[in-house]
């Protein structure tokens, strides 16, 4: 049987939880803080053009100044990130129409998301700058995550895998579809 450490005998405070170690994530943290920005919308992989093939990148929908775009790495099916065109990776850089269109497309997502889904919650987020978790920090994306009661297990955390219950295809022909007529 492991014995584990407490916080008595490590120097901190109690505070009720127990610690369930993933040292594999710590690759993941030294290489984001590694990664060379990316200098312009040549390099982006969010810096869309009205010649990309929606399909083929993803977009479910194109506003005039945002689009909202599938996650190619979701947390669950349906995971939707926010993205104004202009390749800018601050909050507070965005213009007042950018801002604008980014809590009104947040909101259709979660509309869409509700009926198509039934999701019963969902996380709403911006990471900004690399330490403050984002993966492509320069271009500016809101996530909307759906999320059902039992949705987290124990798979990535032991297994390094997320279980998806539809092809990636699939969920982006459902949410279209359904953004055209909910939207």
């Amino acid at each position: 049987m492991v014995e584990w450490a407490d916080a008595e005998t490590m120097g901190g405070e109690p505070d009720g939880f127990e610690r369930l170690w993933t040292p594999h994530r710590m690759a993941y943290v030294k290489n984001a803080s590694n990664r060379p920005d990316m200098e312009g919308a040549h390099q982006c992989p969010l810096c869309k053009t009205p010649e990309d093939n929606d399909r083929d990148h993803l977009i479910v929908h194109r506003g005039v100044d945002c689009y909202v775009v599938l996650n190619l790495f979701p947390y669950n099916p349906g995971h939707l990130m926010i993205c104004p065109y202009r390749h800018v990776g601050w909050y507070t850089e965005i213009t007042d129409a950018e801002r604008d269109e980014i809590s009104a497309l947040t909101q259709t997502g979660m509309r869409v998301l509700r009926h198509l889904t039934g999701t019963e919650g969902f996380n709403i987020g911006i990471n900004q700058g690399k330490t403050g978790g984002a993966g492509i920090h320069e271009h500016l994306h809101q996530h909307v995550v759906p999320r059902w009661v039992g949705d987290s297990n124990f798979l990535p955390i032991i297994g390094r895998t997320k279980a998806l219950p539809e092809l990636l295809d699939d969920t982006w022909q459902r949410v279209s579809e359904a953004w055209a007529k909910t939207g």
